[in-house]
């Protein structure tokens, strides 16, 4: 028998949210992959910060800003950034539940999405430009790990929101209590690590990610009923300039 070279897991969270390849079977339940959410975020975040200290090393912080964003998507295919598109399309292009659903399937991005990605990814690389201007590169790392830990409150505290089942029913309908505190647990110790155990940047960057994921979930529970593939991309997006803000204005 086979000894597996990473927990099952890891290995769909890995899969799922990255274009990391890692050797593996997938975990039976893929709700069991949100345990490792946060080390998953925090594996994510260490390449971007390694991109922005490549350019750094050339003294030009716009380039530096610029690798952190693309690494971003490089590195997740994509992936929450697609979410957040769709998920502008279908809040603000749709009256109603069934049509906001319907158009955030559509593979096609409207004007919304365009606009919802150019803003972000906008306020992502100003933001960086002030992190990076102050080699705050531990705040970089805090928000891929807050990014990606927020999503598992959602899917544990929300339902699906589609009948017919999607990408993200597997991972939210299996979901459980002990998914989130197990996920919470190793992202406050990711978090204090981080932040050198300094209590007001750990307070800071949690405090901007709940914000940002109430603010989203109370949103998708009035509009849609719940929770999609879609808000949970939006959210991660929504979460990392959050706590990229809250990082830039203290250290401003």
């Amino acid at each position: 028998m086979k000894r597996r070279i990473l927990p099952g897991g890891l290995v769909t969270a890995l899969r799922t949210l990255s274009i990391l390849p890692v050797p593996g079977r997938e975990a039976e339940r893929f709700s069991d992959s949100l345990y490792w959410f946060p080390i998953t975020g925090f594996l994510l975040g260490v390449l971007q910060a390694g991109l922005g200290y490549t350019g750094n090393t050339f003294g030009w912080l716009e380039l530096s800003s610029l690798l952190v964003v693309l690494g971003g998507i490089a590195l997740t295919r994509g992936l929450h950034a697609d979410g957040l598109a769709d998920f502008a399309d279908g809040f603000w292009g749709g009256k109603t539940r069934e049509a906001a659903l319907r158009i955030m399937k559509d593979p096609q991005v409207g004007s919304f999405g365009v606009l919802a990605l150019v803003a972000v990814m906008g306020m992502k690389w100003v933001l960086l430009l002030q992190l990076l201007h102050h080699d705050a590169f531990n705040w970089i790392v805090a928000g891929t790990v807050l990014s990606r830990w927020v999503m598992v409150p959602l899917a544990v505290m929300l339902p699906y929101a589609r009948t017919g089942g999607g990408t993200a029913a597997s991972f939210v309908e299996g979901s459980k209590r002990v998914h989130l505190v197990l996920a919470t647990i190793s992202m406050l110790v990711l978090l204090f690590s981080l932040m050198g155990f300094q209590p007001l940047f750990s307070l800071a960057a949690a405090a901007s990610a709940l914000l940002a994921g109430m603010v989203t979930g109370f949103a998708s529970k009035r509009k849609l009923g719940g929770v999609t593939g879609d808000v949970l991309g939006a959210t991660s997006e929504l979460t990392e300039v959050a706590v990229w803000l809250a990082g830039a204005l203290i250290l401003r």
